[in-house]
């Protein structure tokens, strides 16, 4: 850690603002007629006399949004959104949507068959445009190419004793004009995240799964097919980039390491590791100065034995790897999202445990001085 701030002459993230978070598990920052909103979707409150448990609490919990207002965020609205994994902001057309992706209800026992719900603004509300039936749903994700929209969903787990009712593979839905619709199903039982890029013509769907492999799918022109895999167990982000001619990815896992890999035309070939394990997520910045890469770190260990990692990470772009420039405190930290106002730019960070394993924890808003 010295060693990295010796290298910086002057630190590239300034925290700015605090927000009073319980469980965070995203942050989803999006912009449209009405302002600049943060949306947050939590995981649990603490439940006073439980003993600490990552995966206990009162999941009976909303989403709150926040709007930026003389140079922060401030409480707006919220959403119910029990067990809160996600929101997904994107727009067709003129209109606006928000997904919302759930993984449980209840407070002990919990409910894992659940209903994630995609809502359509309609004036200043949020108002349910369609109803899904999920089973431990964790991400939505938004992608469009040749003027088709889609929308991926990655859920599931794979627990004893527990037999789903609900739909649990992970999925994705096409916009018909009205609504969406089944797609194609996809093989992962424990999904997590998904990243799209097209890139030299092609589009290209990776899916991070915890037990099922994580696969990079490829478009055919009807549907897509498998290009690679990669098995090992933990996968829980992917994020795309170009840099020049060329088509890189990054893959973190949470049980192993965080990977570059340089596609060469067939096939996604590791470059170079990025840190051990306990990566969650992954936050692309091309800034003025260059390209940046954070490394969202959430826990070791198991879940009824978890260390909570203090620090994420941020990387610079040089030639053709990421150098690590700075490490900045973060807590079970689960997302990031960077955003700009005014010509400044900000990340924003949800963190999800303390370090007595707490829900209620601060998410942090930085200014980002690259």
């Amino acid at each position: 850690m010295a060693n990295i701030e010796a290298k910086t002459a002057a630190r590239r993230l300034t925290l700015v603002q605090t927000l009073p978070t319980s469980g965070a598990r995203a942050v989803a920052v999006f912009e449209n007629h009405e302002g600049l909103f943060l949306g947050i979707p939590q995981l649990a409150r603490d439940v006073a006399g439980e003993a600490p448990y990552m995966n206990g609490g009162d999941s009976d919990i909303e989403a709150p949004i926040y709007r930026w207002q003389n140079g922060g965020f401030v409480e707006h609205e919220s959403l119910s959104l029990p067990g809160g994994e996600d929101l997904e902001y994107f727009e067709i057309g003129s209109r606006r949507f928000l997904a919302a992706a759930g993984i449980r209800t209840g407070h002990g026992p919990y409910a894992l068959d659940c209903e994630s719900i995609v809502y359509e603004r309609i004036g200043h509300a949020w108002v349910p445009a369609q109803r899904f039936a999920t089973f431990a749903a964790k991400q939505w994700h938004a992608f469009s190419f040749d003027e088709r929209h889609f929308l991926a969903l990655a859920q599931g787990v794979t627990v004893e004793g527990i037999e789903p009712k609900h739909p649990r593979q992970s999925s994705i839905f096409e916009w018909d004009g009205e609504r969406f619709v089944p797609f194609q199903t996809l093989d992962g039982l424990w999904g997590y995240n998904f990243a799209f890029v097209s890139h030299d013509g092609g589009h290209f769907l990776a899916y991070a799964d915890h037990v099922s492999g994580s696969p990079v799918y490829r478009w055919n022109g009807t549907r897509f097919d498998t290009l690679q895999t990669f098995t090992e167990p933990g996968g829980r982000a992917f994020r795309f980039f170009v840099s020049g001619a060329t088509l890189w990815m990054v893959h973190a896992n949470l049980l192993a390491h965080t990977t570059l890999y340089r596609f060469d035309g067939e096939r996604f070939v590791a470059a170079q590791t990025l840190g051990d394990a306990g990566g969650r997520e992954l936050c692309m910045i091309d800034a003025a100065t260059g390209r940046y890469l954070v490394r969202v770190c959430f826990i070791t260990g198991t879940p009824k034995a978890p260390v909570v990692v203090p620090r994420s990470q941020l990387f610079a772009w040089r030639g053709e790897r990421f150098e690590l420039v700075e490490a900045f405190a973060t807590s079970a930290a689960t997302d990031a999202c960077s955003f700009v106002v005014d010509g400044t730019r900000y990340l924003a960070i949800s963190n999800s445990l303390s370090e007595d394993i707490r829900f209620r924890t601060d998410s942090a808003v930085y200014r980002f001085d690259g």
